[in-house]
């Protein structure tokens, strides 16, 4: 067997003293001596094509002497269900798009092998991660196969992709529904955004409870955002009968859960308290903002590239979202300044918290100071409530 440098794997080599091989008189009348080789069981192993010959009334196979490159290739020999086993398990680890392809990518096997659906389904977040940069109709086929192969994260990111890029609605809602229906916890969260906005269609086909429902769910399994936008809807009795006390537990524990994924690494836990930045929490704990999700990324480069203004839509403001408007004046502006808007209360909170209260001021520019900082403290409190 050659490698991919053109070097062999070392070839075993036979003893003068060993009583395994067999002299010249055991061969038949026209055999060579030079094609004489080393004795398995009854069998003569020579190059790669064989024939049977009758010696000493026993049957051995002799195979007949062909040229180096010609020799058995002993990776063809393994059992496919290993092949796969081991691709399966290199894709659940890799940590990046690369690690899968480059091995998809060495020959006809392991490109056949490595698309098998069992490959695909158990492949990583990281290794279906496509940035827009690398989007091609080649990409858009991976992740297709790896969603009809049942992967939960290219369900979602698929799903995300079709219904705000591609505007495939009916198509994007129902990759998410397959993957909120194993309880994805993202997805959840994002087909709750879609009900509480009635995306992909009319004002009149928001449903709200709906959404509520969808975001518990998402809520169930730990997804921060959704706990806060619950807790908000409990807090304000959107969608749901209000109930303060526990719309504010709702938020308590996604701040905890928020600061929790920072405080695990011991080194990460010293740079907070060395760090200044007052950011992410409705509670006022300092933890920097969170990394977006790969799909929320996809569509934040997306739209950035393309842009949505021709069209008189809009992004939500929160930086980490990448949700765009699928109608005109889908999105809830700021009631202050109205120069922002968002796609969910969460986004809202976060957006607050992080950039917004220091830039949000009513639009009157006759109006007093005293004025524009009452306004401002009046939204500071309707969201910490």
């Amino acid at each position: 067997m050659r490698t991919r440098s053109g070097l062999r794997y070392p070839q075993l080599q036979s003893s003068d003293d060993d009583a395994c091989w067999k002299r010249k008189q055991w061969l038949p009348a026209g055999v060579e001596e030079e094609a004489c080789c080393r004795w398995i069981g009854k069998e003569i192993i020579r190059g790669k094509r064989r024939r049977r010959l009758p010696v000493d009334d026993d049957e051995v196979v002799l195979w007949e002497h062909c040229e180096e490159e010609e020799r058995p290739d002993l990776f063809e020999e393994l059992p496919e269900d290993l092949v796969v086993l081991i691709l399966g398990k290199l894709s659940a680890s890799a940590d990046c798009p690369a690690d899968l392809v480059s091995v998809i990518m060495t020959c006809k096997r392991l490109n056949r092998s490595g698309l098998d659906p069992v490959v695909l389904a158990k492949a990583s977040p990281a290794s279906i991660t496509i940035r827009f940069e690398n989007w091609s109709e080649s990409a858009h086929e991976f992740l297709k196969k790896c969603a009809d192969a049942g992967n939960l994260e290219a369900l979602y990111s698929l799903g995300m992709i079709r219904f705000y890029c591609l505007e495939n609605r009916q198509g994007g809602i129902a990759l998410m529904a397959r993957a909120a229906l194993r309880s994805h916890a993202a997805a959840l969260y994002s087909l709750a955004v879609i009900q509480f906005n009635g995306s992909g269609g009319s004002k009149d086909s928001k449903d709200l409870r709906a959404g509520v429902a969808l975001c518990a769910r998402a809520a169930t399994l730990g997804h921060i955002d959704a706990l806060r936008e619950l807790g908000h809807c409990l807090q304000d009795g959107y969608g749901i009968r209000q109930n303060v006390p526990a719309g504010r537990r709702f938020l308590f524990q996604a701040n905890s859960r928020e600061a929790a994924a920072f405080v695990e690494d011991h080194q990460m836990l010293c740079d907070l308290m060395n760090s200044s930045c007052a950011l992410l929490s409705d509670y006022g704990c300092n933890v920097p903002p969170t990394e977006p999700h790969p799909a929320n990324r996809f569509l934040l480069e997306w739209f950035a590239s393309k842009g949505t203004r021709e069209k008189g839509l809009r992004l939500c403001s929160h930086s980490g979202c990448g949700r765009p408007e699928t109608r005109q004046h889908e999105f809830r502006r700021c009631s202050v300044c109205g120069r922002v808007n968002y796609c969910s209360r969460a986004c809202q909170a976060l957006h607050w918290k992080m950039a917004h209260k220091d830039n949000c001021f009513p639009l009157a520019v006759a109006a007093p100071q005293w004025a524009d900082a009452e306004a401002g403290g009046a939204v500071q409190e309707a969201i910490n409530q």
